[in-house]
């Protein structure tokens, strides 16, 4: 596994969208870049990044985009600008090649996955699935301190935050925080192995296609044992329950030790005559694999930050629980 070069002092990060831009947020923008600024890093932005649109601009100049960062000699390290929904569109414009050539740490979450995931399990190269550029925010909060201190490169260990908020809270400024209860398929587990994951919309979307190399990637890292992780966003609990039979019927699970599923964005069990909870999905789809959910992954508010490709240390009991990463 390649593990690029973590921030120092006065490094220069590239931001560039793959996805949607920030222009309909400027000022949370220029808040998130003051915020990384004030941890001593320059800024480089491509030209859509301040596009107001939700799709930034044509998919090939996003990619152009993400080109200009991987091969600048300036740039340190990339982040995705935001989220969206249709980075996919520019997966056959993305010159991989580059970025085999030019390994730096990629981070983002939500849609980018799209390209975390197949720079991961692909090219064997760490990406870190955390906040996207625009993301940071003057809150001080616990996993924002967290994310700042392991793209220095301190892998320090993220424990159960006491409190957390729904992504539709976020969005509607709700002030409801709730208490944090992680749910197991057992008492207590101990887990350990290859850390891969992201987005599960997406990840759902890459099977079969010319972009997953996921069998390649578990059959590399077998001996480690692979821990998925998946963040929700809105999948239905049923068609969540057919998104991990999938993944079970293509493979994915061949040497899995674990799933850790965080928190869906947006709930829902209605889109079959056939109800299932949550939880009975995750039961039904898993049968035989331990499993971890209602974590602190995702689009809650705090979440913890996850490095695809590396090796992962779960703890879990009483609801409560710890991840740990070693760079090996």
């Amino acid at each position: 596994m390649i593990y690029p070069k973590f921030l120092q002092a006065n490094d220069t990060i590239g931001i560039c969208p793959l996805s949607a831009g920030c222009g309909d947020k400027v000022e949370e923008f220029e808040e998130s870049l003051d915020i990384l600024k004030n941890e001593g890093y320059k800024i480089k932005i491509t030209e859509s990044v301040l596009s107001d649109k939700k799709v930034a601009a044509s998919a090939k100049q996003r990619a152009k985009e993400l080109d200009e960062v991987v091969t600048d000699k300036d740039v340190d390290f990339i982040m995705l600008a935001a989220g969206g929904d249709v980075q996919m569109e520019t997966l056959p414009y993305i010159n991989f090649e580059h970025i085999k050539e030019n390994p730096k740490w990629i981070t983002g979450m939500s849609d980018p996955t799209n390209l975390l995931y197949p720079v991961t399990t692909g090219l064997d190269i760490a990406t870190i699935y955390g906040f996207n550029g625009g993301g940071y925010h003057n809150d001080n909060s616990l996993d924002q301190q967290n994310n700042l201190k392991m793209i220095k490169g301190e892998m320090i260990k993220q424990e159960t935050f006491k409190k957390y908020y729904s992504f539709l809270d976020l969005i509607k400024e709700i002030d409801n925080p709730q208490d944090v209860k992680w749910m197991s398929s057992d008492e207590e587990l101990h887990l350990k192995g290859r850390c891969i994951g992201g987005c599960i919309d997406v990840i759902g979307k890459l099977i079969g296609t010319e972009y997953d190399h996921t069998k390649d990637f578990i059959e590399k890292y077998k001996d480690d044992g692979i821990i998925w992780y998946f963040d929700n966003f809105a999948l239905s609990a049923f068609n969540m329950y057919l998104t991990l039979l999938q993944m079970k019927f293509a493979g994915y699970f061949k040497y899995c030790k674990g799933v850790l599923i965080g928190r869906t964005a947006f709930p829902s069990n209605m889109d079959s005559e056939v109800i299932l909870e949550y939880e009975e999905a995750y039961k039904k789809a898993l049968e035989g694999i331990p499993y971890i959910y209602d974590m602190d992954i995702g689009h809650t508010k705090p979440k913890m930050t996850m490095i695809n490709g590396a090796l992962i240390d779960v703890k879990y009991k009483d609801h409560q629980g710890e991840i740990s990463f070693k760079l090996q």
